[in-house]
């Protein structure tokens, strides 16, 4: 199989990537691979503003709702399978549009990883305990004595990456700041463009504090109370979902309904600001959008095909 052309599409949430997608992926023959990292879960479809039926029914969408929330999603997990679904989608002549907020996704895809091996279940489970048991602050602390550098760089509270880490140097022996200087593996190998989406951050933070009220009104409360009947082990990535944690707050019964969704939009605006950090100046050469998605979507088609064109694609 041969690695033909990839778009891909980054930015903020809220900031109309999904609808970008869609345009796309009709005008030019193409197939949406997810890069965020909480749409990856089955539970949570409506907090993560995960693509309806509908919208999957129009173009063929892969990597949504596939793993369970107690089956934790890494970078490597995700690569391995986005990758393989994109040498496949490119190999029958169609357009692999691989869309989602999660940077570090986007930037493995184009980058490829650090050639770890894979983590024995019973290493991960005696790390995830320790987690659950100990808390993160202080497999942070231990970091810093084991791995400095990296537990520099990492914040106290960043449970999966300092677990990640704690997990690869029992493994391996090796520190995960070592496995990171190392040579890349499987970086895209054809023609890759990319655009991240920059819009006016006012007006996202609109936008996202507004489809958070969108969503309570068709069913996030009641997708928290399915979540919480699970009893999962609140260490999980899937219990970190933007607006999860306060409505468990609320049905917990230490916030009321009001100051629960007060808090789920705080923390999307904090999100949504980190992101957009992230985009402006992570992705130094991708083609920047500082529109919504939906607004510049004709302009970014019209490139596209130009891409496409240059990469010797067949457009429909």
């Amino acid at each position: 199989m041969g690695t033909g052309p990839v778009i891909l599409i980054g930015g903020p949430t809220a900031s109309g990537k999904s609808a970008l997608a869609m345009r796309l992926a009709e005008e030019v023959g193409g197939v949406i691979i997810n890069a965020d990292s909480m749409q990856v879960y089955a539970d949570l479809a409506i907090l993560t503003a995960r693509p309806a039926a509908s919208d999957e029914a129009r173009c063929k969408h892969h990597l949504f709702g596939f793993l369970d929330a107690s089956t934790p999603c890494s970078a490597g997990l995700w690569h391995r399978r986005a990758r393989g679904i994109c040498l496949e989608v490119s190999s029958s002549g169609r357009v692999p549009i691989v869309v989602g907020g999660t940077g570090l996704y986007l930037k493995t895809f184009r980058e490829g990883l650090a050639p770890i091996p894979d983590i024995p279940g019973d290493v991960r489970e005696r790390i995830r305990r320790r987690l659950s048991l100990e808390g993160p602050e202080a497999l942070h602390a231990e970091l810093g004595r084991t791995d400095p550098s990296l537990a520099a760089v990492l914040f106290p509270t960043d449970s999966q990456r300092i677990a990640r880490a704690h997990e690869v140097h029992e493994a391996t022996g090796t520190r995960l700041s070592e496995w990171m200087t190392r040579s890349r593996e499987g970086e895209w190998e054809g023609p890759l463009w990319q655009i991240s989406l920059l819009p006016d951050r006012s007006l996202l933070f609109e936008r996202a504090v507004a489809r958070f009220d969108r969503m309570m009104a068709v069913g996030a409360l009641e997708e928290a109370v399915a979540f919480r009947a699970r009893r999962l082990d609140p260490s999980l990535p899937a219990a970190r979902c933007v607006g999860l944690a306060s409505l468990m707050a609320h049905l917990s019964g230490r916030l009321t309904l009001d100051e629960a969704c007060d808090d789920a939009k705080r923390a999307t605006r904090r999100y949504a600001r980190r992101q957009f950090t992230w985009f402006r100046h992570q992705s130094a050469d991708a083609s920047l959008l500082h529109a919504f998605g939906d607004e510049g979507a004709s302009g970014i088609i019209a490139r596209a095909r130009c891409f496409l064109s240059a990469s010797s694609t067949r457009l429909p």
